[in-house]
């Protein structure tokens, strides 16, 4: 194993950051890391919103639930997918196509996790904040978005100021399939993962949640998840058509 493939299976969220700063040289080498990512087309089209007002972070803090990490990590960058600069590049770009939003979609996110491995090859730490879809016009208003231009998740930045422990992925065979896919699936190493997850839980949270990944994602997909999204996309010009 080499240091980079160490460093990127050593991946954890962090919720908690100390007082130090987020120096304008990471900030810059992070983006610059994040920029030279693939992209589509060669489109590039993720603009970052980087937030220092406080009463905006205290607002954020708010839209996205109450996640108090929004406003006390040194850096909180808002990532968004944005076709309104090749609209002002090309005024007779057809835009709309749910395409584009998924070029948007899997462009920004690839940069993003590029820039924050990046971010974490300096000693550093961040969280993906996907709570700023909770109010999303409420974001786009607060950070005064044009039309196409889509806000997709936050990121938090920072000196970690915790050590949380890794939590367990699936196991490789029911993630890989080969030539076709397994519908199957295989419940006894799903079982397996299922206990290790449920021990997880147990060590790091105590009572407050022991459960096996199998009962958290029936938890989640039994509920509606941002039902107002679709509006939301379609009101920033995206998924039209």
């Amino acid at each position: 194993m080499n240091d980079v493939i160490r460093l990127l299976r050593s991946h954890r969220s962090i919720r908690a950051f100390a007082d130090t700063p987020v120096t304008e040289e990471q900030l810059q080498e992070i983006l610059l890391a994040g920029q030279a990512a693939s992209t589509s087309s060669f489109l590039q089209v993720t603009s970052v919103i980087r937030v220092t007002d406080a009463e905006k972070r205290a607002r954020l803090v708010e839209l996205s639930g109450g996640q108090k990490w929004v406003g006390q990590a040194p850096e909180f960058l808002v990532w968004c997918a944005d076709f309104y600069r090749h609209q002002q590049i090309s005024p007779d770009a057809r835009l709309g196509f749910t395409e584009q939003l998924l070029i948007g979609a899997v462009d920004t996110a690839i940069m993003a996790q590029t820039a924050l491995v990046a971010a974490e090859s300096m000693g550093l730490g961040g969280l993906f904040v996907g709570g700023i879809r909770n109010k999303p016009a409420e974001v786009a208003g607060l950070l005064e978005l044009p039309e196409h231009v889509l806000p997709l998740f936050g990121m938090c930045l920072g000196v970690p100021a915790q050590d949380p422990t890794l939590r367990p992925r699936l196991p490789l065979p029911l993630v890989l399939h080969t030539n076709a896919y397994n519908r199957e699936g295989d419940k006894a190493l799903l079982a397996d993962y299922d206990a290790r997850v449920h021990d997880y839980y147990e060590q790091r949270m105590g009572a407050d949640k022991v459960m096996t990944w199998s009962e958290q994602i029936s938890g989640i997909l039994a509920k509606e998840a941002r039902p107002h999204m679709k509006a939301f996309i379609e009101s920033q010009g995206f998924a039209k058509k």
